[in-house]
């Protein structure tokens, strides 16, 4: 058996904490400090079964979600800038998806925190495309939001039943925010995920979770290493019922079973 080093396992926490928060940390003073060091930048950064761009806007999401330190949320989007794992137009649109699947006030507490760190690095704040331009025929929106629905989620799209599926689900979420081309969908993806996990909702966890593997947006075993690191915000209680999720949805997909089997 491998003997490890407690030593080395702090320089790699140091070394990777500088790599993703774009600062130089100070010696820990108290064992939550030393916690950030030796187990989340050494032991779940470190990790290969998530590239750095999606681990960037998993904690980044998480972070905005649950009343994360306003310094935390700086230090992630910092960190994501300076390593050109995120652009600022990118980062803007996650905080407009965020809004959606976490409630506005979160999607403005990661919208600010981007103008912060724009601000102090001397930078100037991004372009970013209207919400629509033009004019367009409200029917036809709707039917491009339940087409897209069934293209992001792999099942039809909600009629326009109600206010909520009407112009929340068909004529925003997906006749618009998600069509928008400044951020890819397996991007996207990461943001939803957390913002469903944060919800305790258990169809949309399913169906989200189902749907990010049957898209081909994320693996099954990239959604397990995702559970870890959403836990580093929401807790371990929480990512307890989302490592539940995860776990049942990959073994319906990979048995060729629909989300609800």
């Amino acid at each position: 058996m491998t003997t490890l080093n407690a030593q080395k396992r702090s320089e790699r926490g140091t070394e990777i904490a500088l790599q993703a928060l774009g600062r130089q940390g100070s010696m820990p003073a108290t064992p939550v400090e030393a916690s950030w060091r030796d187990f989340i930048f050494a032991e779940v950064w470190s990790r290969p079964g998530l590239d750095r761009r999606s681990r960037y806007l998993v904690s980044i999401a998480s972070a905005a979600s649950t009343n994360g330190p306003c310094d935390v949320i700086d230090d992630y989007v910092r960190g994501a800038l300076l390593s050109g794992d995120l652009t600022q137009e990118e980062l803007r649109e996650a905080a407009l998806h965020l809004a959606v699947y976490a409630g506005w006030s979160r999607g403005v507490e990661l919208d600010r925190a981007i103008s912060r760190v724009v601000k102090d690095s001397g930078g100037e704040l991004s372009h970013f495309a209207p919400i629509r331009e033009g004019k367009w025929d409200p029917q036809v929106r709707v039917q491009e939001g339940i087409d897209e629905f069934d293209a992001v989620m792999g099942f039809p799209g909600p009629p326009p039943v109600t206010p909520y599926f009407e112009a929340g689900i068909d004529n925003f979420v997906f006749g618009e925010m998600w069509k928008r081309s400044a951020l890819d969908q397996r991007s996207r993806r990461w943001v939803t995920l957390v913002g469903v996990s944060e919800s305790c909702a258990p169809t949309p966890i399913r169906t989200h979770f189902y749907a990010a593997m049957a898209s081909g947006n994320c693996s099954a075993a990239e959604l397990q290493e995702f559970v870890l690191q959403y836990a580093v915000h929401a807790g371990w209680p929480k990512a307890s019922v989302i490592q539940a999720a995860v776990s049942a949805m990959a073994k319906n997909y990979t048995a060729g079973l629909p989300w609800d089997a």
